[in-house]
């Protein structure tokens, strides 16, 4: 089952997650404080890369007929819209730069480039996703709805067609946030009037329409005689799009490693008790300064979990600071390749497609469902998490010798 003591499953003290608490305040107050025109800089010169890039392949596109041409402005466009979904809106919308009152850069005006009103996933994602981070039954990320990642989660016969609704997840993965918050099975089944629903499914179609109608009307007719390749160059920036946004959030939330847990946890939790479970729940993967930029920086997805509202040029010297507080505190720092985190990933995905019968590790020590428990048969009590894991490793690797012999 799910984590309910992170205390315990951390194997540490009250006293020492209230000081780890104390060290990671201490770090948010240092970094806001530190907020300045570089940081403004940084945001404003990005969102011109991202406009010219735009541009560039609306122009190309006026050529779209000739392969080169199409290729370019295609690729253009594609670059663009991850950035301005990744690098750009994700974080606007979070906050991270509503200190410099910018009307123009701020949380409550930005309206990004997809078809999932921003109203809608501010408030599955800063308010749903971030507060209740991994509780099972609350925080509906763990598997969008559609996926089984966690065995607490009990298996049922569509479970096999799994392998597929990832697919076609990561295809339209913003028709799937666009549609997150509007709870329409709930609507469907009568637990939510519709009196409630309608006008939120009102500010989708009307979000979507536009996005269509610009995307696929509006810039191919300005193309004139190219209308149907600027249709297939849209299409497939659109479709790039999605695709890298999937990989980018599934590898910071879903690989080995990356702990659920029950609303148990929520009672009377204190902040270092919040902020161990984001750090707990969440992982990073290894990025140069241009993967870095191309996913918004969420390479650093325990950072932006620590602090959602700091920018996120900020992250990579924060992260620093956080390997040095998991050494300190003897805590595992969840990082690797993209590939080996989406590998991981993906077979979480395809293993939990199965029936529990059919799988080997129990629901307390699997590699994406783990309890407090899973540290039974350790003795003596380990001085902290990374160290229980090297402890459970090693009993694991004498007992297959042991079988062996």
């Amino acid at each position: 089952m799910a984590i309910s003591d992170i205390n315990e499953y951390a194997h540490l003290t009250d006293a020492d997650v209230e000081s780890l608490g104390a060290e990671l305040d201490a770090l948010r107050r240092e970094i806001e404080s530190s907020r300045g025109e570089r940081d403004a800089r940084y945001v404003r010169r990005t969102i011109q890369a991202q406009r010219g890039l735009e541009v560039l392949g609306r122009v190309a596109l006026l050529g779209s007929h000739r392969r080169s041409l199409w290729l370019l402005g295609s690729g253009s466009l594609a670059v663009a819209k991850i950035i301005e979904n990744m690098e750009i809106g994700h974080n606007v919308m979070h906050g991270q730069w509503d200190w410099m009152n910018d009307p123009e850069v701020h949380s409550t005006s930005w309206e990004w480039d997809m078809v999932c009103a921003s109203p809608h996933w501010k408030h599955s994602h800063n308010y749903i996703h971030h507060k209740y981070t991994n509780v099972l039954g609350m925080d509906h990320d763990v598997g969008y709805k559609i996926l089984r990642m966690t065995r607490d989660e009990a298996w049922e016969p569509r479970r096999a067609f799994q392998p597929f609704f990832n697919v076609m997840l990561a295809a339209t993965f913003e028709w799937g946030m666009a549609l997150h918050d509007l709870e329409l099975k709930e609507v469907v089944a009568g637990r939510k009037p519709m009196e409630e629903a309608r006008p939120e499914i009102k500010k989708f179609v009307v979000k979507a329409l536009r996005q269509m109608a610009k995307d696929y009307v509006l810039f191919p007719a300005m193309t004139g005689p190219n209308f149907t390749h600027t249709v297939t160059a849209n299409l497939t920036a659109n479709l790039v799009r999605n695709l890298w946004s999937y990989l980018v959030i599934f590898c910071g939330h879903f690989p080995d490693g990356a702990e659920k847990f029950t609303a148990e946890t929520l009672e009377n939790e204190t902040q270092g008790q919040w902020y161990l479970r984001q750090m707990l729940g969440t992982a990073n993967f290894e990025a140069g300064p241009a993967l870095a930029f191309m996913s918004g920086n969420l390479c650093y997805q325990i950072e932006h979990h620590l602090y959602p509202d700091l920018p996120s040029n900020r992250y990579a010297e924060i992260s620093m600071r956080i390997r040095d507080l998991c050494e300190r505190y003897d805590l595992p720092y969840n990082t690797g390749s993209l590939t080996m985190q989406y590998l991981r990933t993906l077979r979480t995905v395809n293993k939990l497609a199965l029936p529990d019968w059919m799988l080997s590790a129990t629901t307390d020590d699997a590699p994406e469902t783990a309890s407090e428990r899973r540290f039974d048969g350790i003795n003596p009590r380990a001085r902290g998490l990374r160290t229980a894991l090297a402890q459970l490793k090693e009993q694991r690797r004498s007992q297959r010798f042991a079988r062996a012999a």
